[in-house]
């Protein structure tokens, strides 16, 4: 019996990595991030733990790649959002733009309240997370802390929201903003 391929298309290289890390946003969206593994990623896809490496790296980029497509159309509404902002008004609008898209998607909302949800301290320490935070909010890139601080902050507000939206809104406004302000001399 002849063995069939499981890359189809033109680029294969794109296509397996393709299909990897749908299978891999399809088993962290059904069991959690910290179910997450090579060797379930290797069962879905019906292909070797070799393969999983060879076309999308390891576990942790997986994860990355796979957050990084979820944030994908909050970073667009995010990025138009902000664009002309800068300094605290770009930050509190950056935070609040990024919470209005985390609550407004089913998928995104399963990922934030869910039982099976990933640990904040895993979603905290990814660097492409970070990177989207400084971006986004203007942070420059020599303050990675602020950065991950944001990352952490728009995080702990997905999961435990404060109150309504003007509560919210009043909180950025009085914590958040003040540390982005410019020094008055």
């Amino acid at each position: 019996m002849a063995r069939r391929d499981w890359v189809v298309g033109g680029d294969r290289r794109a296509a397996a990595a393709e299909r990897i890390y749908t299978a891999a946003a399809e088993l962290i969206l059904r069991d959690g991030l910290d179910a997450l593994d090579v060797d379930s990623l290797a069962e879905q896809v019906h292909c070797s733990r070799a393969t999983i490496y060879r076309y999308a790296g390891g576990k942790a980029h997986i994860r990355d790649v796979v957050l990084l497509r979820i944030a994908s159309g909050i970073t667009d509404t995010v990025r138009a959002e902000v664009k002309g902002l800068t300094g605290s008004q770009r930050v509190v609008t950056a935070i609040s733009s990024a919470l209005k898209q985390i609550r407004s998607d089913a998928i995104r909302r399963l990922m934030m309240t869910s039982s099976k949800a990933p640990a904040l301290s895993d979603l905290h320490s990814s660097p492409m997370l970070g990177a989207l935070a400084a971006e986004l909010t203007g942070i420059t890139d020599d303050d990675p802390a602020a950065a991950l601080w944001i990352v952490h902050v728009v995080l702990s507000m997905a999961y435990l929201p404060i109150g309504d939206e003007q509560m919210e809104a009043e909180i950025l406004h009085r914590f958040i903003a003040p540390a982005f302000e410019a020094p008055a001399f």
